[in-house]
C-alpha cells in the first residue's frame, strides 16, 4: 500500500509519466496550478506563521492559558495572513476597501484551516503549549505543526484557485496599476 501512495504522489506531482496522460497542455495547467496553489499556501503560511508565534510567544510570556493563548495567535494569525495579501495588492494602487475585501475572500478559508489544524497539532503534542519558549519542543512542534497545516490547506487552496476564486481574485489585481 505504501509502494501505491508513494507511485501517487509521484504521479500527482507530473514526475512520472503513465499510459493514460499524454495531453501536454493538460499536464502543463495541472502542474501550474499546483505551483500556484503551493505559492498561495506558503504565501498564506509564512503570515499564518507570523500571527501564530507571536500569539504563542506573547501568551506563553504573559503565563496565558492554552485557551487565551490559541485565541491570541489565531486572532493574530488571520490580521498577519490578510495583511500578508493586502499589502502588495495596496502597492499596486488599489484602494484599502478592496483590497480588505479581497484578502478576506482569498485567505478565510486557507486562514481557518491552517489555525485549526496548526493548533490542534500543538495540543496533541505532549508538553508542547507548556515548552519554555526557548526549546526545541516548542520550535520543533510549532515547525511540525504549521508544515502539516500547510499540506492540509494545499487541496482547498487547489481548488480555490481552479475555480478562480482564493489567490486566483488576488493575481488577477497584481501589477494593474
Amino acid at each position: 500500500m505504501k509502494h501505491e501512495l508513494h507511485l501517487d504522489h509521484y504521479h500527482d506531482a507530473g514526475h512520472m509519466p503513465h499510459a493514460h496522460h499524454h495531453h501536454h497542455p493538460e499536464k502543463q495547467a495541472a502542474g501550474s496550478l499546483n505551483h500556484v496553489a503551493w505559492m498561495a499556501t506558503l504565501h498564506c503560511l509564512l503570515g499564518c506563521a507570523i500571527g501564530e508565534v507571536l500569539g504563542m510567544v506573547i501568551g506563553t510570556a504573559l503565563g496565558w492559558s492554552n485557551l487565551e493563548t490559541i485565541a491570541l495567535a489565531v486572532a493574530l494569525a488571520f490580521i498577519s495572513g490578510y495583511l500578508m495579501t493586502m499589502i502588495p495588492l495596496l502597492r499596486a494602487g488599489l484602494p484599502l476597501r478592496q483590497a480588505a475585501k479581497l484578502a478576506l475572500i482569498a485567505d478565510s478559508a486557507s486562514i481557518a484551516v491552517m489555525e485549526i489544524v496548526d493548533n490542534l497539532v500543538m495540543l496533541l503534542i505532549p508538553g508542547a503549549m507548556d515548552a519554555a519558549l526557548d526549546s526545541l519542543l516548542f520550535w520543533g512542534s510549532m515547525t511540525i505543526a504549521l508544515a502539516i497545516a500547510a499540506v492540509a490547506a494545499f487541496p482547498l487552496n487547489r481548488w480555490l484557485i481552479a475555480r478562480g476564486m482564493g489567490h486566483a481574485a488576488v493575481h488577477a489585481h497584481h501589477g494593474h496599476h
